[in-house]
């Protein structure tokens, strides 16, 4: 029953200041980043109130996502810093109560934000993203010629299966031209039974016409029957203007969606390197919420953790640290020079040996 409150207790106070970390950190991104950006959405393009406050709220499930770990790290240094001070921490080790005991409502926290963290970095994130692009390009920037883009992608699902899918290795704006293009039709059972590939189509007379081809026609015994062609119409009744807006940033898909267009490309040969390097990072930053906890604990119970301003401080340079290895790894991913798989970990993984040391170092 006393191991009961006390785990109450001590979670509590964790939770308390994970609560007032996040609020910090939230504070200092949106006073460092977001006002200044408004700021000049309102003097170079005179932003409505309206566009203002809705970049700002869509603005903010992107910032509140790097603090998770952040916040960790600090609510375990401040309040594991506190109970060593005041000489709690003394007092339940003379009751026999083991430093994996004490620690352990702060680990389980740890585990909880990095699960929570996934979740909304895959349900809350990309949405919020996406209409935040859409607010600052249609609203504030009152943008309403389509915009030039690599690596466009159209499908066409019918009862859950793909039916077509159309690949081209850019849009350009200025000619409404797709450049390169690659369509697949697909049979019930998911197997490609045609193939299209054409240099460029343009849209003209509310048709897609594609030029200089050829037809890929694959029979049930995998035999190949190939044509070429100088002009043939691309079924897609998708407009130019309908074909941008569906595009979306890496930022603004969800880690199914991400998944679906590394595969989309790969089959096309193109270097997915940063895509998948953010898709990685989706579970990869996260998870540094349960690293950090690990880290924080053992830290704060060092004796000379007697101030919240030293908790502040030993913060600050780990989040730092971190996040400089992060940047380091992310840069090492995206250009493939080590697979994006291994490269992302690279941070959690320093992080985790740290954080072993420190814990074992504490239990003795």
């Amino acid at each position: 029953m006393g191991l009961r409150i006390l785990d109450k207790y001590i979670f509590r106070e964790v939770v308390l200041a994970f609560l007032f970390g996040i609020c910090a950190f939230s504070a200092v991104f949106i006073g460092s980043g977001t006002l200044f950006k408004i700021a000049r959405y309102i003097t170079d393009y005179g932003a409505s109130f309206s566009s203002v406050v809705k970049i700002f709220v869509y603005g903010l499930p992107a910032i509140v996502m790097w603090t998770f770990p952040m916040s960790m790290l600090l609510a375990s240094l401040l309040t594991f810093g506190r109970l060593s001070s005041s000489s709690e921490i003394t007092a339940m080790k003379s009751c026999g109560i083991g430093f994996a005991r004490i620690a352990a409502p702060a680990i389980f926290l740890g585990l909880v934000v990095s699960g929570c963290a996934i979740l909304f970095n895959e349900h809350v994130v990309p949405w919020a993203n996406t209409a935040y692009n859409n607010v600052l390009y249609y609203e504030i920037q009152g943008n309403t010629e389509m915009k030039s883009q690599d690596h466009v992608i159209v499908k066409e699902i019918r009862d859950g299966k793909m039916q077509r899918l159309v690949y081209a290795r850019e849009y350009e704006a200025s000619s409404e031209t797709l450049q390169g293009v690659t369509m697949q039709e697909f049979n019930d059972d998911g197997k490609v039974i045609h193939v299209e590939n054409a240099e460029y189509a343009e849209w003209k007379d509310q048709t897609w016409i594609m030029h200089r081809g050829i037809i890929y026609d694959i029979s049930e015994d995998d035999r190949t029957h190939t044509m070429r062609f100088d002009k043939q119409m691309l079924p897609v009744k998708a407009s130019p203007r309908q074909i941008v807006r569906e595009q979306k940033k890496p930022e603004e898909l969800t880690m199914k969606e991400l998944k679906a267009q590394i595969e989309i490309m790969k089959t096309q040969y193109v270097s997915t390197s940063k895509l998948e390097t953010e898709l990685y990072q989706r579970v990869s930053v996260p998870l540094a919420s349960l690293i950090f906890a690990l880290i924080g604990v053992p830290l704060g119970l060092q004796p000379t953790r007697n101030s919240s301003s030293m908790g502040f401080a030993l913060s600050v340079i780990i989040i730092f640290l971190y996040y400089a290895v992060m940047t380091l790894a992310n840069a090492i991913g995206r250009s493939g020079a080590l697979a994006p798989m291994y490269a992302v970990w690279i941070p959690n993984v320093i992080g985790l040996i740290c954080g072993i040391f420190l814990v074992r170092r504490a239990s003795q």
